[in-house]
Protein backbone atom coordinates (compact mmCIF):
# COMPACT_ATOMS: atom_id res chain seq x y z
CA UNK A 1 0.00 0.00 0.00
CA UNK A 2 1.11 3.43 -1.01
CA UNK A 3 -0.22 6.54 0.60
CA UNK A 4 -0.75 9.37 -1.90
CA UNK A 5 0.71 12.36 -1.32
CA UNK A 6 -2.58 13.99 0.03
CA UNK A 7 -2.64 11.71 3.09
CA UNK A 8 1.51 12.56 3.71
CA UNK A 9 1.18 16.06 2.67
CA UNK A 10 -2.30 16.57 5.56
CA UNK A 11 -0.01 14.42 8.39
CA UNK A 12 2.70 16.70 8.06
CA UNK A 13 0.64 19.79 7.99
CA UNK A 14 -0.97 18.68 11.00
CA UNK A 15 2.09 18.01 12.77
CA UNK A 16 3.75 21.15 11.86
CA UNK A 17 0.63 22.89 12.94
CA UNK A 18 0.94 21.29 16.23
CA UNK A 19 4.57 21.58 16.82
CA UNK A 20 4.22 25.35 16.22
CA UNK A 21 1.16 26.14 18.09
CA UNK A 22 2.30 28.01 20.86
CA UNK A 23 -0.71 29.41 23.29
CA UNK A 24 -3.43 28.62 20.89
CA UNK A 25 -1.94 31.03 18.09
CA UNK A 26 -2.94 30.68 15.28
CA UNK A 27 -0.80 29.40 12.35
CA UNK A 28 -0.50 30.44 8.72
CA UNK A 29 -0.79 28.35 5.76
CA UNK A 30 1.98 30.09 3.98
CA UNK A 31 4.69 29.13 7.31
CA UNK A 32 3.68 25.47 6.92
CA UNK A 33 4.20 25.86 3.17
CA UNK A 34 7.39 26.77 3.64
CA UNK A 35 8.65 25.10 6.48
CA UNK A 36 7.37 21.26 4.91
CA UNK A 37 7.91 22.41 1.01
CA UNK A 38 4.18 21.92 0.34
CA UNK A 39 2.71 24.17 -2.22
CA UNK A 40 0.34 26.98 -0.43
CA UNK A 41 -2.71 26.26 -2.95
CA UNK A 42 -2.33 22.36 -1.92
CA UNK A 43 -2.44 23.04 1.80
CA UNK A 44 -5.40 25.34 1.34
CA UNK A 45 -7.48 22.32 -0.02
CA UNK A 46 -6.40 20.06 2.13
CA UNK A 47 -6.94 22.30 5.00
CA UNK A 48 -10.78 23.24 3.78
CA UNK A 49 -11.06 18.98 4.46
CA UNK A 50 -9.28 18.92 7.78
CA UNK A 51 -12.07 22.00 8.71
CA UNK A 52 -14.61 20.02 7.90
CA UNK A 53 -13.40 16.88 9.75
CA UNK A 54 -12.96 19.18 12.48
CA UNK A 55 -9.43 18.67 12.65
CA UNK A 56 -8.38 22.89 12.65
CA UNK A 57 -10.34 25.86 13.19
CA UNK A 58 -9.72 28.44 11.31
CA UNK A 59 -9.24 32.19 12.34
CA UNK A 60 -9.58 35.41 10.30
CA UNK A 61 -7.83 38.20 10.61
CA UNK A 62 -4.57 39.72 10.92
CA UNK A 63 -2.38 37.74 12.67
CA UNK A 64 -4.88 34.58 11.89
CA UNK A 65 -4.36 30.74 10.25
CA UNK A 66 -5.39 27.67 11.64
CA UNK A 67 -5.30 25.95 15.41
CA UNK A 68 -6.38 22.55 15.88
CA UNK A 69 -9.58 22.06 16.37
CA UNK A 70 -9.02 19.16 19.13
CA UNK A 71 -6.37 18.45 21.45
CA UNK A 72 -3.05 16.84 20.00
CA UNK A 73 -3.76 13.78 22.23
CA UNK A 74 -7.04 13.35 21.08
CA UNK A 75 -6.16 13.71 17.05
CA UNK A 76 -5.16 10.13 15.48
CA UNK A 77 -3.37 9.97 12.55
CA UNK A 78 -6.47 8.06 11.27
CA UNK A 79 -8.30 10.43 11.28
CA UNK A 80 -6.43 13.06 9.28
CA UNK A 81 -5.62 10.68 6.62
CA UNK A 82 -9.84 10.03 7.00
CA UNK A 83 -10.51 13.36 6.64
CA UNK A 84 -8.79 14.38 3.34
CA UNK A 85 -10.77 11.13 1.70
CA UNK A 86 -7.61 8.96 1.83
CA UNK A 87 -8.59 5.36 1.98
CA UNK A 88 -6.59 3.16 4.06
CA UNK A 89 -6.60 0.02 1.98
CA UNK A 90 -4.32 -2.07 0.06
CA UNK A 91 -6.55 -4.05 -1.79
CA UNK A 92 -7.53 -3.52 -5.10
CA UNK A 93 -11.17 -3.95 -4.43
CA UNK A 94 -13.55 -1.63 -3.83
CA UNK A 95 -14.28 -0.70 -0.05
CA UNK A 96 -17.66 -1.92 1.27
CA UNK A 97 -18.50 -4.20 -1.31
CA UNK A 98 -18.09 -7.74 -2.23
CA UNK A 99 -17.11 -7.06 -5.61
CA UNK A 100 -13.61 -8.27 -6.35
CA UNK A 101 -10.68 -6.69 -8.08
CA UNK A 102 -10.68 -9.53 -10.60
CA UNK A 103 -12.39 -9.40 -14.40
CA UNK A 104 -14.96 -11.79 -13.68
CA UNK A 105 -15.75 -9.81 -9.96
CA UNK A 106 -14.16 -12.20 -8.17
CA UNK A 107 -11.69 -11.49 -5.50
CA UNK A 108 -8.18 -12.91 -5.55
CA UNK A 109 -6.49 -15.49 -3.67
CA UNK A 110 -4.73 -13.00 -1.60
CA UNK A 111 -7.56 -10.87 -0.82
CA UNK A 112 -7.84 -11.81 2.33
CA UNK A 113 -3.70 -11.33 3.24
CA UNK A 114 -4.44 -7.40 2.23
CA UNK A 115 -7.43 -6.92 3.60
CA UNK A 116 -5.78 -7.49 6.88
CA UNK A 117 -3.30 -5.86 6.01
CA UNK A 118 -5.33 -2.70 5.26
CA UNK A 119 -7.02 -3.62 8.70
CA UNK A 120 -3.70 -3.47 10.55
CA UNK A 121 -2.57 -0.14 9.16
CA UNK A 122 -5.73 1.29 10.15
CA UNK A 123 -5.25 0.12 13.53
CA UNK A 124 -1.90 1.52 13.67
CA UNK A 125 -2.50 4.85 12.59
CA UNK A 126 -5.50 4.73 15.21
CA UNK A 127 -3.32 3.56 17.65
CA UNK A 128 -0.83 6.86 17.20
CA UNK A 129 -1.58 10.59 18.00
CA UNK A 130 -0.97 13.87 16.63
CA UNK A 131 1.15 14.02 19.61
CA UNK A 132 3.03 11.50 19.64
CA UNK A 133 4.46 12.09 15.76
CA UNK A 134 5.01 15.70 17.51
CA UNK A 135 7.17 14.07 20.36
CA UNK A 136 8.73 11.30 18.67
CA UNK A 137 7.26 8.86 20.27
CA UNK A 138 6.85 6.27 17.26
CA UNK A 139 10.50 5.93 16.74
CA UNK A 140 9.26 1.85 16.28
CA UNK A 141 11.17 -0.86 16.52
CA UNK A 142 13.34 -0.33 13.76
CA UNK A 143 15.54 2.18 15.65
CA UNK A 144 16.40 -0.60 18.69
CA UNK A 145 17.89 -3.83 18.81
CA UNK A 146 15.62 -5.62 16.19
CA UNK A 147 16.78 -3.24 13.05
CA UNK A 148 19.37 -5.36 12.91
CA UNK A 149 17.56 -8.79 12.59
CA UNK A 150 14.98 -6.93 10.02
CA UNK A 151 18.22 -5.74 8.11
CA UNK A 152 19.63 -9.30 8.12
CA UNK A 153 15.78 -9.99 6.41
CA UNK A 154 16.23 -7.57 3.95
Amino acid sequence: MKLSTRGRYAVMAMVDLAAHAEGGKPVSLSDIAERQEISLSYLEQLFGKLRRGGLVKSVRGPGGGYVLGRKADDTRIADIVLAVDEPITATRCQLGTSVGCRGNRSRCATHDLWEELSHQIHLYLSSVSLADVVARRVLGSLHGPARSAVERVA
